[in-house]
């Protein structure tokens, strides 16, 4: 019976991570965006936050790291250098 209720509050602790994951979708637009601006990075590296998304790690041409935040219509509002 234990078993059952550990199992339940673990689906419950786990259940707000997974609303945090980019969709399909999104991802291969940011993919197609990064790829317009000559960047590529690991789709893992996609945060969703409350007012769009922190990409880490974003590799663009010449070989120069970025961290890229869009918006929550996937517009770049600020780029920093690593």
């Amino acid at each position: 019976m234990k078993k059952i209720g550990v199992l339940a509050l673990l689906a419950c602790v786990a259940s707000p991570a997974l609303a945090d994951e980019v969709d399909v979708e999104t991802v291969g637009k940011i993919e197609a965006y990064l790829a317009s601006v000559e960047c590529q990075m690991d789709p893992d590296d996609i945060e969703v936050e409350d007012d769009g998304y922190d990409l880490d790690d974003v590799i663009c041409k010449g070989g120069n790291q970025f961290d890229i935040k869009l918006d929550k219509d996937l517009n770049e509002v600020s780029r920093k250098a690593e």
